[in-house]
């Protein structure tokens, strides 16, 4: 008996836990020095578990007189994995915090340049159950604290 509670608890928590990784809108803070470049809100539509992962690049640019450190590139769930691309190589996969090991972006974007972030999410990662709807972000965190968050939604069918 203690054990069904145990887990009926863990589940209660899992799930509150996940709601809360949601992302909760589709706008970036103004406290950032870079700047989006188009949307920070993507809608993949219906995709198909059997299809596989889909991917989708977002745009950053610093359009200051200084250089900007991206310190950090984490995921809203462990079914989403970002890739910093335009630099000097590419870095990643960056993911959720808290579930392993997340390194540090540490990615010097100079006056003028501009990052693709790329997200790329797994309709498998959940399993069977993981159909329907579902809303994920990629946040950028700044040395200076600035952060941006990019969001995509999906239909996520078998």
């Amino acid at each position: 008996m203690l054990v069904f509670f145990g887990l009926f608890g863990l589940m209660i928590w899992g799930k509150s836990a996940q709601t809360d990784s949601l992302p909760a809108s589709e706008n970036t803070n103004a406290t950032s020095s870079l700047s989006v470049v188009g949307k920070s809100a993507y809608d993949f539509g219906v995709i198909s578990m059997k299809n596989g992962k889909v991917k989708h690049r977002f745009t950053i640019t610093n359009p200051t007189s200084k250089a900007v450190m991206l310190k950090t590139v984490v995921t809203s769930c462990m079914c989403t994995k970002a890739y910093v691309y335009g630099g000097t190589e590419t870095k990643g996969p960056f993911g959720m915090l808290g579930m392993g090991y997340v390194p540090s972006a540490d990615e010097i974007i100079k006056p003028g340049e501009s990052r693709e972030i790329e997200a790329e999410f797994d309709p498998n990662a959940h399993g069977p159950a993981g159909v329907g709807p579902i809303a994920r972000a990629v946040t950028l965190t700044e040395e200076s604290g600035g952060i941006i968050e990019f969001n995509f939604k999906a239909e996520v069918t078998p």
